[in-house]
């Protein structure tokens, strides 16, 4: 199996179109692991040329809410009484780390977008 590291944006576009050759290849086949090493680099490279910026801890909330049809009273347990809730969704105050760990453990917000500083 020849693969190489990927280094620059060719070797990234070549990598891409050897994994659209292969996509149809067999588990524990050498073509199959050919796929696994090359989708791991192709990860590797995107995540280092390519990170994806987390939503600040308002989008993610609100995000959760419109998502699962939720309201102010549903946030109540996580975040205190229904002006404290508005406060935290118009930007007004910050979460604290207990309420962005309520929020992580009780609605499964990524804590990393809950403790990011708001926008």
């Amino acid at each position: 199996m020849d693969v190489k590291p990927i280094k620059t944006k060719r070797d990234y576009e070549m990598a891409l179109k050897a994994i659209e050759r292969l996509m149809g290849a067999k588990r524990d086949t050498p073509e199959g692991d050919r796929l696994d090493v090359l989708v791991t680099l192709i990860e590797a490279y995107e995540a280092r040329h390519f990170p994806l910026d987390l939503p600040d801890p308002v989008a993610a909330i609100k995000f959760v809410m419109e998502h699962r049809g939720l309201s102010v009273k549903d946030l109540v347990p996580f975040i205190g009484q229904p002006n404290r809730v508005y406060e935290i969704l118009s930007h007004r105050r910050p979460l604290t780390m207990t309420m962005a760990w309520k929020l992580h453990r009780g609605l499964g917000i990524p804590a990393e977008s809950l403790i990011r500083q708001a926008a």
